[in-house]
Formats: C-alpha cells, structure tokens, sequence
C-alpha cells in the first residue's frame, strides 16, 4: 500500500507483494479497539466529491487513506463460520487424523485489515495464516511420479515446553499441467453493497491486473450481477486489453445482490466457451452479500457442486468491510473446486491474481487428503492446529466420491501438530480381550496424502514416514516462523487448549526467523503482531 500509516508509524506496513456465526474473540480487544485512532477512511473520490465517487480522477482505485482519526467500529454484520477447535486426541483410541488440503489465504489478509482499522478479529482460520507465507520445502524433480513432494520436521512446542509440534508440508510442482489457454469468466458484484471505495473501486482495478496478465490464446467473459445479472463480454480475446479495461473502469454499483442467478450465468458462458485441456475458471468477486434468490450458505453450495463436476473450477476473491460474508464465500470456493483470498489492497491483489496467477489458475492436484497415523510408542496426544472446518472422517480418506481440496501449481499446504509425546508407561485399559501393544518403533507419525490427477475418477497414494531424525533442537528458520504464526493465532482466538500461547513470544521468533524475506511479507507479520498488542494493551 502507498502513503498510509498505522498507529503513527508512517508505511508500517507498506510491502510490495509477490510472485452467520461470529467466532469469539477476546472481549478486551473490543473494548480497546473503540479507543485507539487509527487511519481508516479509504479516499476514493471523484474530483468534485459527487455521487459517483468511486474512482480517483484517472478512473482507478485509489488506495492512499485518508489522514482522519476516527474510533473503530465494534459491531457490524459480518458472518463468519464458527466451527470448533480440536481438543486433544489419544493414540491409542484414535491413531489417525484426516484433512482435507486447504490453500486459502482469506483468513490471513482479513486478519490484517481487521487490525489495521482497530477492530475485533473475527474468522481467524489458522492454517490460511500459516498458508499465507512461502517456506523452502524442496519442490518435485522434473518427471517426478507425484506432482507434489511431503516434509515433515518436530520439535519443542514454544508455548508447551513439555509438548512438541510437528511441521508438515506438501510442496507442489510448479510445473503448469497445460500450455493451452486461459478461458475465464469475471463474475462480479455490482449491487449496491458494493458501492464503497475499498469494494468497486478495487475490484475493477484488480482484475484490471489481472487483464494485463491475458494474451490472444486466452478469452474473457464478464457477468455482472446486482438485481439482475448482465453479460458485459463473451469470449473476447485476451489480448484486447483495451476493450476488457474500458468495461471494468465503466461500473457502477447500485440494487439488490442476486448472485445465485449470476453464477448460473457464468458458468453457462464458461461452459459454453470450454477449453479442452485448458484452465476453465470462474473468478466471483464480491462482499458475499447476496440477499436475492438462494443466499445461504447452504443453498448455494448446491447450487456450485451441480457445477463443480463439470471441469470449470472458481476462485473467489472477498472485498470490503462492515457486511463481509466470509462463511459464504468460503463456502461457495470449498464446494467448487476453487481456492478463497480477500483483497483488502491493491498490493494483495497483485499478489493472488498476477504473481502467484499459475498457483491460483493451475490444478496440479486434485481432491488432496491428508492422514496422519500416530505411533503410540511415541505420541501419547495429539491435536491438530487449525483446519477446523476441513477434518474428515477417517474412512472418508480412501472414499474417491468425497470432495477434498485442489492444490495449484506451486501451492504448498502447511499443517501442524500439537504432540503430547509417550513416556514409557503401559497403560492399563481394562480390557479383557484387546490390549493396545505401543511396539518398539522410534517413528513419529506417517502421512498418508491421497490425491488425483486433474480430471481422474480415482485416486493416488503417498506415505511418507516422520522417523526419529525429524526431531531436532534446532528447527529451521521456516518452522520457527510458521509456529510463531499458529501461536499468534491461537492467542487471538483464545484457544482453551494452548493456555500459554503468548503474541509476544510469537513476535520475537517471528523476528528472528525473517529470513530473506524479499516482499517484506514477514516483517509485516510482526508489525501486525505490535498492532495487535497495542490494541490490547
């Protein structure tokens, strides 16, 4: 972001970026937040300050903020989900833990927003924290078997000394499984909640990035929904910049949100316009305030999964404050074969829609599952850190009907474990007829990943073991700062299970494991990190 400040640290958080339930959140945070000043009014408007001021004077999105000092809201109609932490789980009745795969990043940069006007965060999802971030893992050989490559490493959990967290990572290949082209379909939002300058705005000028990504092998549709849906382009050749752009700076927002009736367009013209072999998406931008036909979560999930076997994939990208529906886009990706950002600057949009384009538009992976199995001998407990929302049942690993995660090219997926580790003792379960034998195996754990190639009905599987030499006193930079992201998030969601989860301790292994960072994406963290202790006092 350009010219703005926070807390009176002028660009603190400036960085260039790279290639209906309310959750609960501690209530002194709210209270703090209506005191602290911080700069929150986006000026976006037009020259005379008229009625359509939605754009700057050159017709884009201006993302400088206003200098003025105002309380943080405290109430508002955002909806979040509100699924539950996992609490402790023991080995010797319940060895294995199943996930779906998740790469979104919503949770991460709506966190950020949230902190930076001073608000109460709401809809913290750990693993898209985590997510957020890129870590070193070795990526596959050229020609490898499996698209994608498992790390795994363990070590002292910081906020449990007696306790021990295990970093898994699945690095997928950066390879593009096609050269044919792109056939996308701009579903956007243009009813009259969309009608704030950090919403319209920044969305015409992010897909407007997006736009100067395209070349003549791709082709572009726009739909446009409020009241009513209406089709602004169909199939216009990709290199036509011009013309895309001149659509995109000419929106207006105004009416009722009727996106259920808007989706169904889409997806008939990306249909219609369908690539063999090639990347078929469709790229909903919107608050996810639809109040028009179908708007529940639930009503439009089934509405996406009619489509979601069709081979055209979704990517949603949320916008704007005050009446945000994260549960319904979440909802809407997760169902569709797609992934979910938020897009609270035009820096972020750069970074999802322009240098991670091949990681948001690129299946390498299809329906990624992961299962851990435990070894008694030498966990005793364990929980798993986030994916709240995306644990399956175990027998719904091997189940190639059950619906799972898609992992672009490039994406990696970050999971960790918090360990209770064994201590020798035989337990005594009082059972006659079957005993639990812990064996002798110094293992860890095992990850299973089952997953598909784009477009297969059946499924493939890798194991992987974390033997004892995954444990070291000495965790690399990567582990280091992950882990400072999931205490910090374990902090501000006031996880019962994690007591001593401490965002100072967060901040001070996060600034010592920067490492290069050359978009400043770290260093970010950690001044959010400072933000959020200021709020809190």
């Amino acid at each position: 972001m350009r010219g703005w400040s926070l807390a009176g640290t002028p660009a603190a958080l400036r960085r260039r970026a790279r290639g209906s339930v309310r959750t609960t959140t501690p209530a002194r945070l709210v209270a703090a937040a209506a005191a602290v000043a911080v700069v929150a009014v986006l000026g976006a408007c037009t020259a005379d300050g008229g009625a359509d001021a939605t754009y700057a004077q050159d017709g884009a999105y201006d993302d400088s903020y206003a200098p003025e000092v105002r309380p943080a809201p405290v109430d508002g109609q955002e909806e979040y989900d509100d699924s539950p932490e996992q609490p402790f789980q023991d080995v010797t009745t319940s060895p294995l833990s199943t996930f779906a795969s998740d790469v979104d990043t919503a949770s991460y940069s709506n966190l950020r927003r949230q902190l930076v006007q001073g608000v109460a965060p709401e809809g913290v999802r750990i693993e898209e924290m985590v997510n957020y971030f890129d870590y070193d893992y070795t990526a596959p050989d050229p020609g490898a078997a499996d698209p994608f490559t498992v790390t795994t490493q363990i070590a002292d959990s910081p906020w449990a000394p007696d306790h021990q967290l295990a970093m898994i990572g699945v690095q997928a290949t950066a390879a593009k499984p096609t050269t044919r082209g792109n056939n996308i379909v701009f579903l956007l939002d243009v009813s009259g909640s969309m009608d704030e300058p950090n919403k319209l705005p920044l969305l015409a000028d992010s897909f407007e990035l997006l736009v100067e990504r395209l070349d003549e092998d791709d082709t572009v549709s726009i739909v446009t929904y409020a009241g009513s849906e209406q089709v602004l382009a169909d199939s216009v050749p990709g290199d036509r910049r011009g013309e895309l752009v001149r659509i995109l700076r000419g929106l207006r927002a105004g009416g009722s949100t009727g996106g259920a009736s808007g989706l169904k367009t889409a997806y008939e013209l990306a249909t219609s316009n369908f690539v063999e072999g090639g990347n078929n998406r469709v790229i909903l931008a919107t608050d996810g305030d639809f109040n028009v036909g179908p708007s529940t979560p639930e009503q439009l999930t089934e509405l996406i999964e009619e489509h979601a076997r069709t081979g055209v994939y979704i990517s949603v990208l949320g916008f704007g404050m005050g009446n945000l529906k994260d549960n319904t886009m979440e909802a809407i990706a997760d169902h569709g074969n797609g992934n979910y950002a938020y897009i609270d600057t035009l820096d972020e949009a750069r970074k999802v829609l322009v240098d991670e384009f091949d990681s948001t538009m690129f299946v390498v992976a299809q329906d990624l599952k992961v299962q851990v199995e435990f070894n008694p001998a030498t966990v005793a407990e364990y929980r798993l850190l986030g994916y709240d929302n995306r644990r399956l049942e175990d027998e719904e690993f091997t189940d190639d009907t059950k619906d799972a995660g898609d992992v672009g090219a490039g994406h990696a997926v970050t999971a960790f474990y918090e360990l209770v580790p064994a201590r020798g003792d035989v337990q005594d379960d009082g059972l006659d007829y079957q005993d639990v034998d812990a064996g002798h195996s110094s293992d860890f754990l095992t990850v299973h990943v089952r997953y598909k190639d784009p477009g297969a009905a059946t499924s493939t599987e890798v194991v992987v073991p974390a033997r004892a030499g995954a444990y070291t006193s000495r965790p690399t930079s990567d582990f280091r700062f992950a882990s400072a992201v999931v205490e910090f998030g374990l902090a501000v969601t006031g996880s019962p299970h994690a007591e001593g989860a401490d965002p100072g301790r967060a901040r001070e292994r996060a600034e010592a494991a920067l490492g290069e960072d050359p978009y400043g994406l770290r260093s970010e963290f950690v001044t959010l990190v400072d933000t959020y202790q200021r709020l809190t006092g």
